[in-house]
């Protein structure tokens, strides 16, 4: 099964991520999203791109647990949630403030669910233009790593801006916010177990060192 994915096309997938997109606005050309169809649009973009990522984020404890490996199709899932980001903010500066600058601002200001989700859309802009192979050479893989790893700062401000956009308490936005928070956990976990690891190893190797420099200095003698 793993040999497949790895010879499997990127291409399918962004298909198939694309069309939830196409649907949604499909429905809302045929005025087909309910009484309140921007609000709608909204709402279904800014979800999808909530769960991509979600399934960005679920991919290495995925693998960690046994499961295929599908950090192939990261960057894939990485752009997909972008796409959906940008749509999701676009109907709102469109449809919801009709471009107008000082409502926009003075909506940014006033609603801190806004804030927050202006908050998670600006630290995906960066994370999306350096996605390719190019910016992993020109910044080094070690500053590439450290600045994709706001994707998590990203996921708990969208999920923040999912509960406080509902204004109550329903079901799905939870979900997500545990969701974000498992795997967030998930990752914090093995981050710790392999620095102890890394640490019970030490005093071994020190060791070896401090034994290989002493027999290096009895034989000079």
């Amino acid at each position: 099964m793993q040999r497949a994915l790895n010879a499997a096309p990127r291409w399918p997938l962004y298909a198939a991520g694309a069309a939830p997109g196409v649907w949604i606005f499909w429905l809302a050309l045929n005025d087909r999203l309910g009484a309140d169809p921007v609000k709608e649009l909204e709402h279904a973009l800014g979800l999808w791109a909530l769960r991509f990522i979600v399934a960005g984020l679920a991919v290495t404890p995925l693998r960690r647990l046994g499961g295929p490996s599908l950090v192939r199709f990261r960057r894939a899932l990485g752009l997909l949630a972008f796409f959906y980001a940008c749509a999701h903010l676009l109907s709102y500066l469109l449809f919801d403030q009709g471009l107008n600058a000082h409502a926009i601002a003075a909506d940014i200001l006033k609603r801190p669910y806004i804030t927050i989700g202006m908050f998670a859309f600006a630290i995906l802009v960066p994370l999306a233009v350096t996605s390719n192979a190019a910016m992993i050479r020109r910044m080094g893989a070690a500053a590439w790593q450290k600045l994709h790893r706001w994707v998590y700062v990203a996921a708990v401000a969208a999920a923040i801006h999912f509960i406080m956009v509902v204004k109550s308490w329903p079901a799905e936005p939870l979900i997500y916010a545990a969701l974000v928070a498992l795997l967030l956990l998930a990752r914090a976990e093995f981050s710790l177990r392999r620095r102890f690891e890394r640490f019970s190893r030490a005093p071994g190797r020190r060791h070896r060192q401090e034994r290989g420099a002493a027999l290096e200095a009895i034989q000079a003698k």
